[in-house]
């Protein structure tokens, strides 16, 4: 009987609510008695789980914080890149405002080339984005499924991230005195 209890690396025990510390000295003393010479080592399958996943946990918060920092700087060169084309265009907005168009129509205008160019990058970022966290995710046994809506979601987030960056710019140059930006040109 003794020959079959060293094969074994490890055994698991699920305890009832109550007194951890008798429970665990009833263990040890069965241990002694099975085993004399092995030392009692234990740890609580909880913990062992929670220390596998901590890596993880941990790469998810680095990947959260940098994914902002991206995004905040992607916003900046968007930001910049609206005023410049807003500077360019603004003989032509003037114009078009003198003609009636409205401040939506203006906006509209403005924007539209931006956000082109976003869904352009999320069309190319798609499946990329897919292919690599379907890799990742192969490493788990556990893990969840991807579903379409969460891309269709995070497509969404970032069309309208890039309309607030560039709307409020086109908003300010369509809401500006056309008679003071056609007299600056």
């Amino acid at each position: 009987h003794l020959k079959t209890l060293n094969n074994y690396r490890f055994f698991s025990f699920k305890l009832r609510n109550g007194s951890l510390s008798k429970s665990l000295a009833s263990i040890e003393i069965r241990w002694r008695q099975l085993l004399p010479g092995a030392p009692f080592e234990f740890k609580f399958l909880d913990e062992a789980y929670q220390a596998l996943y901590v890596s993880e946990q941990r790469v998810s918060k680095l990947s959260f914080y940098f994914a902002g920092l991206a995004i905040f700087i992607s916003c900046l060169g968007l930001f910049g890149l609206s005023m410049f084309t807003t500077e360019q265009r603004t003989k032509e907005i003037g114009i078009r405002k003198v003609l009636g168009a409205s401040v939506i129509g203006i906006t509209g205008l403005l924007a539209k080339d931006f956000l082109k160019l976003v869904v352009i990058a999320i069309v190319i970022a798609t499946p990329l984005a897919y292919y690599w966290l379907n890799q990742w995710l192969l490493g788990f046994a556990y893990r969840v499924e991807m579903k379409w809506w969460m891309f269709v979601g995070a497509g969404a987030a970032a069309l309208f991230i890039a309309f607030l960056t560039v709307g409020g710019q086109a908003i300010k140059a369509a809401l500006t005195n056309p008679v003071r930006s056609l007299r600056s040109e």
